[in-house]
């Protein structure tokens, strides 16, 4: 599944297992592409298992996808979900950092390494 914001966000979920969930975000997350961003993450934990979020195609994270993130790591355990992030460009660990929420959020440097 592919879905694509024609302003700033482009989405793509696939399955690599059972129970595993991997949405890779790319663009701008932004106040106009949040929803977007949430939709998707909120439909997604609702299946329970392991949800990773992949936004390392990701070149701006604002508040209002921070809040997104915050939303849906509230959200998993009532859906018991393990909420991942992965994250590398400075875009992305810079917001997460200095709002305090990397210590909020399971971050990792890979996909893979999420799921390991």
């Amino acid at each position: 599944m592919t879905v694509q914001d024609p302003q700033t966000i482009e989405l793509s979920a696939r399955q690599p297992a059972e129970g595993v969930t991997v949405l890779a975000v790319s663009g701008e997350v932004d106040m106009v592409s949040a929803p977007t961003l949430r939709e998707a993450l909120v439909n997604g934990l609702t299946d329970g298992g392991t949800f990773v979020v992949d936004m390392t195609g990701v070149t701006f994270l604002g508040s209002a996808g921070l809040a997104v993130l915050v939303e849906a790591a509230r959200l998993a355990p009532q859906h018991n979900a393990a909420l991942k992030v992965v994250a590398t460009k400075r875009a992305v660990t810079r917001p997460l950092e200095a709002t305090g929420l990397g210590e909020v959020f399971s971050v990792h440097e890979s996909v893979d390494a999420a799921l390991s």
